[in-house]
């Protein structure tokens, strides 16, 4: 999944990194013949790098960003009080991660292209929600759930 890039900062070790979107931050080094990123090298060439987009490998795998923190959460519903909105296509705002928790039964949460996945949840098993990515979600029988909203670390 490829995300904009709104940042660098410098590691421990001098090499940069990107600050994502998403709330994730990827090393951009450059080291040739394996990491080829000449534009790293300067403020003008990063700075004009900007906004342009890059794979995230973390959001692919459903990964939240650490510090991510919970805003907000919804009621607990069940299979005959779950919004017509949830059981359809839809998204998150950028930047807004969420979680869907299984308090009994299961759940079936489908992630459409380009992440295309479907997830069995129950109890012990939650869900990540990545931003800005079409899901919806099915009851299978008996179900009680909600959802938790998270904002995106600042960098």
């Amino acid at each position: 999944m490829e995300r904009s890039i709104l940042g660098f900062h410098g590691d421990e070790a001098g090499d940069w990194v990107a600050e994502l979107d998403c709330g994730h931050s990827q090393h951009v080094r450059h080291r040739p013949p394996f990491d080829n990123r000449p534009w790293t090298t300067t403020e003008p060439r990063r700075r004009a790098k900007l906004g342009q987009r890059l794979a995230c490998p973390n959001c692919d795998h459903f990964e939240m960003p650490d510090g991510c923190r919970a805003y907000k959460r919804t009621p607990e519903f069940d299979a005959s009080s779950i919004p017509d909105g949830l059981r359809k296509a839809h998204s998150t705002k950028p930047g807004v991660w969420a979680k869907l928790h299984v308090l009994e039964g299961r759940l079936r949460y489908i992630v459409q292209p380009p992440l295309a996945r479907e997830f069995l949840l129950e109890p012990a098993t939650s869900g990540i929600i990545v931003p800005e990515i079409l899901h919806h979600i099915e009851p299978l029988g008996s179900v009680r759930f909600y959802v938790e909203f998270y904002q995106r670390p600042t960098f």
